[in-house]
């Protein structure tokens, strides 16, 4: 969910090798998800204050997964983005 270059800006640049290969490699938390081309394409490396899933109903899961990678790995969070996912967080049940 969360791409290495928003990672990176977000912290994961001050990382040793070994944490930038756990982040990469961690099958525990959601991190890459199989969308289409032109999906992916579309998201790049934005963060959720530029792109939401086109899914409106799968927005409360991609909030939730970005901010568990997020907090999990300590990455920093701009106010855009904080505001961003507070908004698809209030479309959870």
């Amino acid at each position: 969910m969360v791409p290495l270059a928003n990672a990176w800006r977000s912290g994961a640049g001050s990382w040793t090798a070994e944490r930038r290969k756990e982040f990469a490699n961690d099958l525990t938390r959601p991190r890459l998800l199989a969308v289409s081309a032109a999906t992916n394409r579309a998201k790049g490396d934005q963060g959720p204050e530029d792109w939401q899933p086109p899914a409106k109903g799968y927005r409360c899961t991609y909030a939730t997964a970005w901010t568990n990678v997020k907090s999990t790995y300590q990455l920093t969070v701009t106010e855009a983005e904080k505001r961003k996912l507070t908004e698809m967080l209030e479309t959870c049940s």
